[in-house]
């Protein structure tokens, strides 16, 4: 269960910051890749143009940001298949009109089956969960989370709120070439092994061009077929039950039978070999999506809501409370004493994370407390760690996961060699290089409510496609440990400790940004740039968004092959030669990025004072949009 944080940051009597930039951080720029949008009556901003566009007409015709984020969030299922889909999760941080001073957490990341015992693993000879494969999926969340929070606070109906979804799908779509990219890369898989996947991606035996009008006729008769599910007989007149019914029908019905019945014939997974998955119908139906208290701790006199530990957001709030004892100007990502500070910071909360976070009894009421943030805090000196150091907590036993910096397939294995295609969330290499990201979704609507969302898992290339749903099963079990001791073992029942990690930021009791970042290990990391920047220098959101960005890789990489690099640091090389040099001066193992290279952020923003609405948007990779008025 989520814990409620201590938060107690507002011992070290920081006052919030006034408007304006601090002499002690660097000037924000003076041009932004887009604007500063603002108005009074609604934002969005997501991931794709598309998604932020079908927000928006949600919210001008009535829905609210809740209606609204749901729309979008299936039009992301169609439009960025590389990134998420239905047989993925979901996350969310939000808060309602109602209750603005309780952030809650939407629970849509699903648990292991039944047989995903660690013993059934290591039997098929494993040393890792797969990154690619049914025996990595997790019991799909997203669209059950998406259909409670509907229930629960939106106005819209179900059929109304698919349509736009149903129609891309139906109709088709322009194809990003990042789809196409993706697809291209796992070509050979497809067409060797996941055969059902190649008649769904490659329809006439060839990698669709950039632009072209693709669509999913399977994925569009799967929610007309869950829309109709609320209008059978006996299901009563009513929006709330049609919404119930179609739930039901995803958790007890033909997607349940389906996708279990698919993935239990042996398939070809990322170690090389053909596993049968162990997902049954009968894990459907035991799973439903939830809400839970937000983890929350103060920073600058903000405060910063997050999931519990079976996420990784509270390593957030830690480096926000090991942070909190610096002086600004040794939080300025632009400068070197600012990125190396933040760069040590996150490898501290970051091994907390990998010792002691999980669907499990953490202790966030110490890894949280001022006292355990001044132990770390003194652990940072003027030179770059290439250590692994859990903090010690008494009573508890520090789990110190497998450390791999290259990874070798299992010998014997035919086609191990080729195994890394389509692995692993589609994010930022340790090299830097990028191959995609996740999906995030940002709302506020003119009465108040708004939500932080991160969709993922279910790529395209996660699984064999199930040809009569339209889609494939995440991956999310590879973020799991195969070790006794660990926190975030392999244990049926038990979520796995996922990355995904919204955000959503008050101030005097008040919501004030919703904010979010795909990236996987790396989105808690890009999101601490942009609070920095906006809380203490005193940026704007599309500043803070456009300004050059770096993360640490000295961890235990949550994706399959679960590889790190000790000391390693990424960096754009918008940051600046002088920084850079200075990094790898202080021993950080600097990788270039190149110049629009790293972060996905996108927020919506209220002014406490005034009222006013505001959105912002990641330029890199073309894609991202906000829109509103």
């Amino acid at each position: 269960m989520a814990q409620e944080g201590t938060g107690g940051l507002d011992t070290l009597e920081h006052m919030p910051r006034a408007h304006g930039v601090p002499t002690a951080f660097t000037s924000p720029p003076s041009f932004t890749s887009r604007p500063d949008l603002q108005g009074t009556f609604g934002m969005s901003a997501t991931t794709h143009w598309i998604a932020t566009a079908t927000a928006q007409s949600v919210l001008e015709r009535g829905g609210n940001a809740f209606d609204a984020a749901a729309a979008a969030g299936f039009v992301l299922h169609v439009v960025e298949p590389h990134l998420n889909g239905p047989g993925g999760d979901m996350t969310a941080v939000l808060a309602t009109a109602e209750r603005p001073g309780e952030p809650t957490v939407l629970m849509g990341q699903g648990p292991a089956p039944a047989g995903a015992t660690r013993e059934h693993y290591l039997a098929e000879g494993l040393e890792l969960v797969p990154g690619s494969g049914g025996l990595a999926a997790a019991v799909p969340g997203a669209v059950g989370a998406w259909f409670i929070l509907l229930r629960d606070h939106g106005t819209w109906e179900l059929a109304d709120v698919l349509a736009p979804a149903i129609g891309y799908a139906r109709d088709g779509h322009p194809v990003l070439a990042r789809v196409c990219s993706t697809i291209e890369q796992v070509r050979d898989l497809f067409t060797e092994h996941w055969h059902s996947s190649a008649e769904l991606w490659m329809p006439g035996g060839r990698v669709p061009e950039a632009g072209e009008l693709v669509r999913n006729e399977a994925y569009a008769r799967t929610l007309d077929r869950l829309v109709a599910a609320g209008h059978a007989p006996g299901v009563a007149d009513d929006r709330v039950a049609r919404i119930e019914a179609a739930r039901a029908t995803w958790r007890e019905g033909f997607v349940a039978e389906e996708a279990s019945a698919f993935l239990a014939a042996p398939h070809r997974h990322s170690d090389g070999a053909d596993h049968a998955g162990v997902i049954t119908a009968e894990d459907f139906a035991a799973f439903g999506a939830g809400y839970e208290p937000a983890v929350t701790a103060d920073f600058r006199g903000h405060t910063v809501a997050k999931t519990g530990a079976w996420g990784q957001g509270p390593a957030l709030l830690q480096v926000l409370g090991i942070l909190d004892g610096f002086d600004d100007a040794e939080l300025d990502p632009s400068t070197a004493v600012g990125a190396h500070t933040i760069l040590e910071a996150e490898k501290l909360a970051l091994a907390d994370r990998d010792a002691y976070y999980g669907d499990a009894d953490t202790p966030l009421d110490v890894l949280l407390s001022p006292e355990y943030a001044a132990e770390r805090r003194a652990l940072i000196s003027d030179t770059a760690s290439a250590e692994l150091r859990p903090g010690i907590l008494p009573g508890h036993t520090v789990f110190v996961p497998p450390l791999r910096e290259t990874y070798t397939p299992p010998s014997g294995r035919a086609g191990a060699g080729q195994a890394g295609a389509g692995v692993g969330e589609p994010t930022v290499s340790p090299t830097g290089q990028t191959r995609g990201d996740t999906c995030h979704i940002d709302i506020v609507d003119r009465w108040g409510n708004i939500i932080s969302a991160t969709p993922s898992g279910g790529w395209l290339q996660s699984s064999p496609a199930i040809p009569e749903l339209g889609f494939c099963l995440g991956t999310r079990l590879q973020m799991t440990w195969l070790e006794e001791g660990s926190a975030a073992m392999l244990s049926p029942g038990r979520r796995p400790r996922t990355t995904l990690t919204p955000t959503l930021v008050l101030r005097d009791g008040r919501p004030v940004t919703a904010v979010g970042s795909p990236g996987g290990d790396q989105q808690d990391q890009w999101q601490l740039l942009y609070l920095l920047r906006t809380i203490v220098g005193g940026y704007t959101p599309q500043q803070a968004i456009d300004a050059p960005a770096l993360h640490t890789t000295s961890m235990a990489g949550s994706f399959w092959p679960r590889t790190w690099t000790p000391g390693g640091a990424v960096v754009e090389d918008r940051l600046g030669e002088e920084v850079i040099t200075e990094l790898e001066r202080r021993g950080h193992r600097v990788t270039r990025a190149g110049d629009w290279a790293l972060g996905r952020l996108s927020a919506v923003t209220v002014d406490p004072v005034t009222g006013l609405l505001g959105a912002a948007a990641n330029p890199r990779g073309v894609q991202g949009y906000a829109a509103g008025r």
